[in-house]
């Protein structure tokens, strides 16, 4: 482990999905490209730069994760976001750990962004709402080998404070989005954040006609 605090700010290695695959080929417990990773791994293309890459993994699993990386990989625990990080070790067991960082002990380059999220056995749980769920084979696909988030989650992830970027991401996402997904994401963004600015491309339910998850059946 460095003996000095890297800063997280800077210095991230472009890494892609395959790279990602590899880097945790030796990890037992589910893991998935999350975040802009997601979105442009669905699309098939990016959608735009990326500062770095994320992935996700459910809280009670990170022990396990962090334990199972390969060696040369470091763990950094970010307590919080106005904090320098500590070695994952180092971080009181009693403090949320949110997110963890993933560098290369020899490059000294940041690799993976990894968010710690909330799920049962059989189905994904969203950490701001646990109201909200999803069959974890609806929130995590298979792409070619690789576990990804589905789109419509991410976007109910970005919903909540969504920046310039983000709104990018949004609109390159959402027209491409089959029926179903639409309909979910559009129904959480209602129920679950309804304050949101992307809100206001959520057709109204009080118009079922402009609302995909309230249309009548003709």
């Amino acid at each position: 482990m460095s003996e000095t605090v890297p800063d997280p700010a800077s210095g991230w290695e472009a890494i892609d999905a395959s790279a990602v695959a590899a880097l945790l080929a030796g990890v037992p417990v589910r893991w998935w490209l999350s975040g802009g990773a997601a979105l442009d791994r669905w699309l098939g293309e990016p959608i735009r730069e990326r500062a770095n890459t994320d992935v996700s993994v459910v809280r009670a699993d990170l022990p396990a994760f962090v334990d199972a990386l390969p060696a040369g990989i470091e763990a950094w625990a970010q307590l919080d976001e106005d904090e320098d990080p500590v070695p994952f070790d180092a971080a009181p067991a009693d403090e949320e750990v949110q997110p963890v960082l993933l560098r290369d002990a020899a490059s000294g380059r940041w690799l993976l962004r990894v968010n710690v999220e909330d799920g049962a056995p059989r189905a994904w749980v969203y950490k701001r709402d646990p109201r909200l769920t999803l069959p974890w084979e609806r929130a995590v696909l298979d792409l070619d080998g690789v576990p990804t988030g589905a789109p419509e989650v991410q976007l109910v992830w970005k919903a909540l404070r969504p920046r310039p970027e983000d709104d990018v991401d949004m609109h390159a996402v959402v027209p491409k989005l089959s029926e179903e997904a639409r309909a979910w994401y559009e129904k959480c963004i209602l129920s679950i954040h309804p304050h949101s600015s992307w809100s206001i491309h959520v057709r109204s339910p009080l118009t079922p006609a402009k609302a995909s998850w309230n249309r009548g059946r003709g």
